[in-house]
């Protein structure tokens, strides 16, 4: 997608050969004109796969999560990190290692909101290792629904997390794939 590509060579900042910094227009500051343009994406490529919801991670998940839902005419769940006065029982959760922040969360969604009838489209803003991806896969699993695919805004395709997902027969659209961020330039996949 070439105004992702766009966008991240003009405003992403490499912060080491692991880490890309997109907060100017995806996971601090949102640029809506951009996660139209994503979401419209997503529902292009996933149109014809019969999905129900659309479930991501709180917080920078959601913009592209919630332009998809749009764009499909379908809800969209995202998984909570922390837990609240209204979040407490009959929940599906399970535990995601963020490399990011350094730290383990539980993520959770009601089960009033998944159901084994669902077929789920998983939406996220970055693929690395792939243990975001992995923890929602086990709360849809206990719901007992489908993966229909996984949509990634950016995916660190130098990180396992992909192989992990094609190994399990999951199918993974990324719009934009990162070869390198070495020397401190973002080089895409061809």
């Amino acid at each position: 997608m070439e105004a992702l590509h766009k966008k991240i060579r003009e405003e992403g900042i490499v912060l080491s050969e692991q880490v890309l910094k997109v907060d100017a227009f995806l996971n601090h500051q949102i640029d809506p004109a951009l996660m139209q343009q994503i979401g419209d994406e997503f529902a292009t490529l996933f149109a014809n796969s019969g999905i129900t919801k659309i479930v991501t991670i709180e917080a920078s998940g959601i913009a592209p999560a919630v332009m998809t839902g749009l764009k499909l005419g379908i809800p969209v769940i995202f998984a909570r990190k922390h837990q609240s006065l209204t979040l407490t029982e009959n929940l599906f959760s399970a535990t995601v290692y963020s490399f990011t922040k350094q730290t383990e969360s539980t993520i959770a969604i009601s089960t009033r909101h998944l159901t084994s009838s669902d077929r789920v489209l998983i939406i996220d803003d970055f693929l690395a290792n792939g243990k975001a991806s992995q923890a929602l896969i086990s709360i849809i699993k206990q719901a007992g629904a489908s993966v229909a695919g996984l949509g990634i805004v950016i995916e660190k395709s130098f990180q396992g997390g992909r192989a992990e997902l094609d190994a399990q027969g999951y199918r993974v659209e990324s719009l934009a794939r990162v070869k390198s961020l070495n020397g401190g330039v973002v080089t895409f996949v061809e």
